[in-house]
């Protein structure tokens, strides 16, 4: 018989999580990443820390995280999951759609469908798309005014939420409608790839001591394998410098060339069947140059079309050229053959605002559709936008004035999955440029550690050339510039280590070898092999570059926290430098130590680089 009771006792599904584990098990991925950040994540709001990011390197997956985070909030009884993304339509339904191929119960909602006045919230679950722009925040705030206890998950948080103006006392909108909708209840968690603003800003009041750091999958190719700490090594793809100065055509032109060359030897000798890839020309951020940029890429595929043009032996021979010596003469005619045969079914795409106001949908360009894809753009394509099959870069111009390290670590878009290609992967880019763009790295990847070492708070370094983040987005009530220091892991003071660092001190014998008997007697958390590549590549004055100073026990600073091993200001001043002793060195190592003999090795850099600090921890325990 009919009883409705027993429909009603059907319980909402609480093993959406199990279910997205084992769809992304089942297509061969290791699920160890995504199920520890979301396990570190369930741990800090189980303490009640509601605020927190989590940070990750440009498209290392961190939208698998993000659908595998949602699946959890949901089984652990969320209601209402938002998920806010960059005021960019491309995005928005990249980011939508991959969410409802999950297969992930509710299915994901743009903003616009649940803002139909039609549409009832009731107690039911959902989970919600918006774009970060005043106008679609201002309804769903409307919409969901009368619910609380919202999660809201920001995708590339870092952009458009942090409070610029913080320090003129005023709120941007973004920033007002965001805080408006996360309400006095509502649980944030920012997720990207470049934390500094968030932290230097106190955006959210978030806890930078509680972040959760999501690592890469083993399939990924990210600043270790495109901006190695040691540049002189052999890189594993192809690196073409430009003069700093000058815009002649012939270097995108060339570019395009050598694009099609790689396709050409993809398709006619490594790949089963053919595959579509794509070239991206990142210009400046005027439409003016896009347009230039486009103009000299229909002119240059015309002229490959028409072999009557008077430039197309030239074109040829040029191509000719460069596939005889990339990949031999026997090949070199097969390769010219493929492009001729193929230069018909080349697409070039022009992403910029004007296209997204528009709804011109660019997919064709983020999935190509066809073997040889050109996509043109500027800083629209630098944040989020996943490039699949993505062979190739090009940057046109130069940067005359200092850049900045969130901007430029997020036009990154050639990391991600790029490993089955890697080697024929062909980053054009002004010289100057690139040794800027590997000094951001740098900078980021020290930064990272300091935040890995789970002591202290992150430091962020800048210097003439890259700063950390916008100034008008630092917050100068609880952030402190200066040239200050980094301290890694506590271990526990061996009487070998003491002897070791006694005897270096006295002798001051090859540092660099100290250096690397730390990081063996220790491990990489308490003298990290990245710190110690980076020193080797900076010695103007070999091994009188670097001091190692001999042991010091932190007992009788008042200002100091002995558990830690931690001070606001640092514990590497003017004295501690020994001048005296070390005139030439500008990498200082020292070992701190409590009572208890709980240690910690800290290093200072002498010179033009900055450190920047956020000190709200300790203001905050002071006031208490």
């Amino acid at each position: 018989m009919f009883n409705v009771n027993k429909f009603k006792a059907v319980k909402t599904l609480d093993s959406r999580f199990a279910k997205q584990k084992a769809r992304l098990v089942g297509r061969g991925f290791d699920f160890t990443f995504i199920e520890n950040t979301v396990k570190n994540a369930m741990d800090n709001l189980i303490k009640n820390n509601n605020s927190f990011v989590i940070y990750g390197e440009p498209q290392s997956g961190k939208t698998e995280m993000m659908i595998c985070l949602t699946a959890k909030f949901l089984d652990s009884g969320r209601k209402i999951v938002i998920i806010l993304l960059n005021d960019n339509v491309e995005l928005l339904k990249q980011n939508l759609r991959r969410f409802k191929e999950s297969g992930i119960a509710p299915d994901p909602k743009n903003f616009s469908e649940v803002a139909d006045p039609n549409v009832n919230i009731g107690n039911n679950e959902w989970v919600i798309f918006c774009k970060k722009n005043t106008r679609d925040l201002q309804k769903l705030i409307e919409k969901l005014k009368n619910y609380k206890h919202k999660t809201i998950i920001d995708d590339e948080a870092d952009y458009a939420s942090p409070n610029s103006k913080k320090n003129k006392g005023l709120i941007t909108k973004i920033n007002g409608f965001v805080a408006q909708l996360l309400g006095a209840t509502g649980t944030y968690v920012g997720v990207t790839a470049t934390p500094a603003r968030l932290d230097l800003n106190n955006t959210f009041d978030n806890a930078n001591d509680c972040w959760v750091n999501f690592a890469p999958h083993q399939q990924y190719t990210g600043q270790d394998k495109f901006f190695p700490i040691n540049i002189d090594t052999n890189l594993d793809y192809r690196l073409t410098l430009l003069p700093d100065h000058g815009d002649d055509p012939r270097y995108l032109r060339l570019a395009l060339f050598s694009f099609f060359v790689n396709v050409a030897y993809l398709n006619l000798h490594v790949n089963q069947k053919e595959k579509n890839y794509c070239i991206l020309i990142h210009t400046s951020g005027k439409r003016a140059d896009h347009t230039e940029d486009y103009k000299q890429i229909q002119k240059t595929i015309s002229i490959l079309k028409d072999s009557k043009d008077v430039k197309f032996e030239g074109y040829i021979k040029n191509i000719w050229e460069i596939a005889k010596v990339r990949f031999g003469e026997a090949n070199a005619d097969g390769i010219v053959e493929y492009i001729l045969q193929n230069i018909s079914r080349c697409s070039s795409v022009v992403m910029n605002s004007d296209a997204d106001k528009k709804n011109i949908d660019y997919t064709t360009a983020t999935h190509p559709t066809t073997p040889l894809t050109i996509a043109i753009g500027g800083n629209i394509v630098s944040r989020g936008v996943t490039f699949h099959n993505l062979l190739a870069m090009f940057f046109t111009r130069d940067v005359k004035h200092k850049i900045q390290q969130d901007t430029y670590i997020q036009r990154a878009r050639m990391f991600g999955s790029r490993n089955e290609y890697l080697q024929y992967f062909e980053l054009t880019i002004p010289e100057h440029l690139f040794f800027d763009w590997h000094r951001c790295f740098v900078f980021h990847r020290l930064a990272l550690e300091s935040i890995k070492s789970g002591n202290g708070v992150p430091v962020w370094l800048e210097d003439r050339r890259v700063s950390a983040v916008s100034p008008s987005s630092i917050d100068k009530t609880t952030v402190t510039v200066d040239s200050g220091e980094m301290g890694f892991d506590i271990f526990d003071l061996s009487s070998d280590v003491q002897d070791l660092i006694g005897k270096a001190y006295e002798s001051k014998r090859a540092c660099i070898d100290v250096l690397k008997e730390l990081n063996t007697k220790l491990g990489n958390a308490c003298m990290p092999d990245y710190v110690i590549q980076y020193v080797k590549s900076f010695m103007p004055d070999r091994n009188n570059s670097i001091a190692i100073h001999k042991l010091f026990s932190i007992s009788n600073y008042r200002d100091a926290n002995q558990g830690l091993i931690e001070r606001p200001k640092g514990f590497i001043g003017t004295t501690e430098l020994e001048k005296n002793k070390f005139p030439q060195a500008i990498h200082h190592f020292k070992i701190f130590h409590n009572k208890e003999n709980k240690s910690r090795i800290f290093y200072r850099f002498i010179g033009s680089i900055k450190f920047l600090k956020n000190l709200k921890k300790y203001l905050h325990e002071q006031r208490v």
